[in-house]
């Protein structure tokens, strides 16, 4: 009873049966107001012309001093559908014809004496039925003597009610089928893509993100869940993969370093660097592994405080021509013994006001990623420009080029097309470009090398 495939056709159904009484309740008391007043109207016409045709008999009896002319009640009644009954003194000649007499009580003579119909619920003696009547008075000489009761039995008017009801009722439940239907059409088409989708958010739940996942033909609010949710797995999966290709980088990465450190360590504990150049050359290896490990937990760190927005950035007067100076050195020996084509293109001379070692970093990561991927004998220049207040900084490599696909992959944390490195360093750029207000652009095609282009502020 807690499933949704029970709640949203019990609730539905609940709806319509609601509904369907309130209005068939409704239709009934309606139709009782109605067929009430219809009778009521019904017998006032009927009181008024049987009390002409009795008051003109007597009135002709009198007149002629003959005895009135005998009119069968018992005619009248079947007729008229009524029963007739009189009210008043007995000299009414209409009595010798059958009518019935009643107690005077039971109408309100100030109402008859002033010449006005009544309207009144009776049950005669001797009787179990109870009656809906119409007393019109009768006069004689001007003077009221009686009156003339036309009824009508309340369980004619009952009896129509109930057939009205009878009909109501089988079109409630006809409609309640029909409403059955639908609700279970419409339940299997809302709740099986919904328990399809629970079912993959089981898996995905288990750590399974290949979960196979319903179609949404429906361009609709499930279709458009189903949709989402597609694509939160392939996201999911894709970060699970790249999770594992970063545990794998990254054990690698700190595997090869500490295996150098440890093995000239203990080279160094057991004497077996002797001379001078030896130890030096084994503290250099040190100090450069070391380097290494350092500047792999610190891109680390920073991806971590760039997704948490918890990187502080210092703020300070930067000319950009001086520091792409230093990190364009830098990078020169290794351009050298490669036999890169290692160029420079410097249009300006801006002094921003930004983070000038956040700055260093994104270039350095720049160029460390174009002499990653250009083979030995290609070509990689820096370039720094100005216009319109924004400064630009690129780096354009001869490598095999980046493919529509992974143009946007590329900035994704660990991710390395070469299945080498963390695939950091780009990540960290990108975010470092946004943190100080600019942007990191990409131009490429397959075999015709890259371009990336810092944008940032001067101001």
């Amino acid at each position: 009873m807690r499933s949704l495939r029970f709640r949203l056709p019990a609730l539905f159904l609940a709806g319509v049966v609601i509904a369907g009484v309130v209005t068939a309740l409704l239709s009934l008391r309606l139709f009782q107001a109605y067929t009430e007043s219809d009778t009521l109207m019904t017998l006032r016409r009927q009181a008024r012309a049987l009390e002409r045709v009795y008051a003109n008999q007597a009135v002709r009896s009198v007149d002629e001093g003959r005895p009135a002319p005998r009119f069968a009640a018992a005619q009248l009644e079947r007729a008229t559908g009524t029963r007739l009954y009189y009210v008043g003194a007995d000299i009414f000649p209409g009595q010798i014809s059958g009518l019935r007499h009643l107690d005077g009580r039971v109408v309100d003579w100030k109402l008859l004496n002033a010449g006005k119909q009544q309207t009144l619920e009776l049950r005669p003696s001797g009787s179990d039925r109870t009656y809906l009547a119409v007393a019109q008075p009768l006069a004689l000489g001007g003077e009221i003597f009686g009156a003339l009761v036309v009824a009508k039995p309340r369980a004619e008017l009952r009896d129509r009610w109930l057939g009205l009801g009878e009909r109501v009722g089988i079109a409630v439940i006809a409609g309640l089928l029909v409403a059955l239907a639908l609700v279970w059409y419409l339940s299997r088409r809302v709740t099986h893509p919904l328990l399809a989708l629970s079912r993959a958010a089981d898996q995905v739940a288990e750590g399974r993100f290949r979960a196979a996942v319903p179609d949404a033909p429906a361009q609709d609010e499930i279709g458009h869940l189903t949709e989402r949710f597609t694509e939160m797995t392939a996201r999911l999966a894709e970060s699970e993969q790249r999770e594992r290709h970063f545990l794998m980088a990254v054990s690698h990465e700190l595997r090869t370093p500490l295996t150098a450190i440890r093995g000239h360590v203990d080279a160094l504990r057991e004497g077996l660097a002797h001379d001078p150049e030896a130890q030096a050359a084994s503290l250099a290896v040190l100090r450069a592994e070391t380097y290494r490990l350092e500047r792999l937990v610190n891109d680390v760190l920073d991806l971590a405080r760039l997704d948490a927005h918890r990187f502080t950035l210092m703020r300070d007067e930067v000319e950009l021509r001086r520091l792409l100076q230093r990190v364009y050195d830098a990078y020169s020996e290794e351009a050298r013994r490669r036999g890169i084509d290692y160029e420079r293109a410097f249009d300006a001379d801006p002094v921003i006001y930004t983070d000038g070692d956040r700055v260093l970093q994104i270039v350095s990561n720049l160029l460390e990623n174009a002499f990653a991927w250009t083979p030995d004998g290609g070509r990689i220049s820096l370039g720094l420009g100005a216009s319109n207040g924004t400064v630009s900084v690129s780096v354009t490599d001869t490598g095999p080029g980046i493919d529509e696909a992974a143009r946007e992959r590329i900035f994704r944390p660990f991710f390395s097309g070469d299945r080498a490195g963390t695939g950091l360093g780009l990540a960290i750029a990108r975010e470092l470009a946004h943190a100080l207000g600019g942007n990191l652009e990409l131009e490429s095609r397959p075999g015709s090398g890259s371009r990336f282009e810092l944008r940032l502020p001067i101001g």
